[in-house]
């Protein structure tokens, strides 16, 4: 029988589906955060939860620590879906099938380098600063940025992918289908150690440098 829409690696599935429930859960914790302690850009009528600094920060730190894996995976394994050097000329195609496709590398990039923003500036925080009233640290608002930067490279992300490849890609992503190329060998045989694309090296290292600066930053911000 005829394959009736695209096929995802597994590998990639597991991965982008942690992906995916982690930022949706920092996303909207990190709004209930807001909502409950800010509130100057308007508001919503959200039950309190004094918890709610310790839920975001429990899904942020789960992140952050899956953050390296996905990050690793998406450079030597899935490097394909990221920004390549052609995708710049590419970008002249306007309205061509091409041309989408490099807006959708260029938005699966800029997912990536989002939460590596969001990451190393929701380290920098003090939980102490919102009960206290302090909404105006500079780490906090770059936070607030971050935040922003993530929901829409989010919105961006499942709106190009349904361009690209209509609802059944973005439903392949959550198929529970299994090929026999889902083997670990077959994986470790698509790694790629060094990309011959210098844009994707420079991206990587500003990723992987990010995700550093999120664990090693907050011992010289106590």
């Amino acid at each position: 029988m005829p394959q009736s829409g695209p096929y995802q690696p597994a590998l990639l599935r597991i991965l982008h589906g942690v992906a995916a429930i982690l930022t949706v859960l920092a996303l909207i914790s990190g709004f209930w955060v807001y909502n409950t302690y800010d509130k100057r850009w308007g508001s919503l009528a959200l039950p309190v939860l004094a918890d709610i600094q310790d839920i975001h920060g429990t899904v942020a730190l789960t992140f952050l620590l899956f953050l390296p894996v996905f990050a690793l995976y998406s450079f030597h394994l899935g490097y394909r879906r990221l920004v390549q050097e052609q995708s710049f000329s590419q970008l002249k195609q306007i309205g061509k099938p091409v041309w989408w496709i490099s807006i959708q590398r260029f938005v699966n990039t800029l997912m990536l380098i989002a939460a590596t923003f969001a990451v190393v500036t929701g380290r920098m925080m003090k939980e102490e600063w919102l009960p206290a009233g302090e909404i105006h640290h500079q780490w906090y608002l770059a936070h607030l940025v971050a935040w922003i930067c993530v929901f829409i490279s989010l919105a961006l992300h499942l709106l190009v992918g349904a361009r690209v490849g209509g609802v059944s890609l973005l439903g392949s992503m959550f198929s529970w289908k299994m090929h026999d190329e889902d083997t670990l060998r077959s994986w470790l045989q698509g790694i790629t150690i060094k990309h011959s694309s210098l844009v994707l090296k420079i991206i990587e290292g500003i990723v992987i440098g990010g995700i550093i600066m999120a664990f090693i930053l907050p011992v010289f911000n106590s």
